[in-house]
């Protein structure tokens, strides 16, 4: 039975896994003297190190074995892993290369992106307030295209990248932290290999300082927590509620762009995020209608 202060809770959670991951470009700048290659690497090997302990002491290691040994889910969560670390490997080299702006520009477009493959994938219908949302995504990234003549390709593939990830993990009967720590367990074999190949010294660890070292093995720690709050929230909360929470992410990242790292945001960034902005107005107004809806509809019945 669902207590009266689980709602709460579930926001403390959202607020704790958003607002995580919002300031992650504080944590990968940190390493931007390092090759984006090897952080990933290091990411994906320390993760799956930190969730086979986490597993192993709630006794959760036999249901991940269980999971990697059944085929259809094996090869589900393989594509899953090939997405997130495109997803993860393209983060980290945007907040390198000062280019955050962008990278919260494809946080902002992920929602409307979702919309897009529902209706291509899944055939669900599209709203009216839904289509207005996605031809307006659209027209940010045709107006930004044009005004700066360059294709925002780190927003497209961020966006698309990790709604593709979301739709297989829906598609896909694991938990979040038991799927995480299959999808990492997957790639720390080939992480480690690269790791050797590329830096078979682990200089990364070793000659850039203590900094850096416990920056690098902590990435485990910092993949996790805010997945593992977002799960606990995403069991206490309304899917509407979740779905507004989720913008603090991108907003806290465009903040970190321009206030800490002084990226530039012209009047054509401006124009671009008001397109974006207002498309995710309607995208709200509509799963606050839809959601209503399904209450009237419960209570009905």
């Amino acid at each position: 039975m669902t207590t009266r202060s689980e709602p709460q809770q579930g926001l403390v959670y959202a607020l704790i896994a958003y607002g995580l991951w919002g300031v992650f470009p504080i944590y990968w700048k940190q390493l931007s003297h390092i090759s984006a290659s090897v952080v990933l690497a290091h990411r994906v090997l320390w993760s799956a190190v930190f969730m086979l302990l986490f597993l192993a002491l709630r006794g959760g290691l036999k249901r991940v074995w269980a999971i990697a040994k059944d085929p259809p889910l094996r090869r589900a969560l393989l594509l899953s892993t090939l997405l997130i670390s495109c997803n993860w490997g393209l983060f980290i080299w945007s907040v390198a290369n000062d280019r955050v702006t962008e990278a919260s520009l494809g946080y902002y477009m992920n929602p409307l992106v979702n919309i897009v493959l529902a209706r291509l994938v899944l055939a669900e219908e599209l709203s009216r307030l839904q289509r207005y949302a996605v031809a307006l995504a659209a027209l940010a990234v045709v107006y930004l295209t044009v005004s700066l003549g360059k294709f925002p390709w780190v927003s497209i593939v961020l966006a698309v990248s990790f709604s593709f990830y979301g739709l297989v993990r829906k598609r896909t009967n694991v938990s979040a932290a038991d799927g995480l720590t299959v999808e990492t367990s997957l790639a720390a074999p080939i992480a480690l290999a690269f790791l050797v190949w590329a830096d078979p010294r682990f200089v990364a660890v070793t000659d850039h300082g203590t900094a850096s070292a416990a920056w690098l093995i902590g990435a485990g720690l910092a993949t996790a927590l805010p997945l593992l709050a977002f799960a606990a929230a995403a069991r206490r909360l309304r899917y509407t509620t979740l779905g507004m929470v989720q913008y603090l992410a991108p907003t806290l990242q465009l903040l970190c762009a321009v206030v800490i790292y002084g990226e530039v945001f012209s009047s054509h960034h401006a124009i671009t995020f008001a397109l974006l902005w207002t498309g995710i107005a309607l995208y709200l107004v509509s799963a606050i209608r839809q959601s209503t809806r399904v209450k009237s509809a419960d209570a009905a019945s």
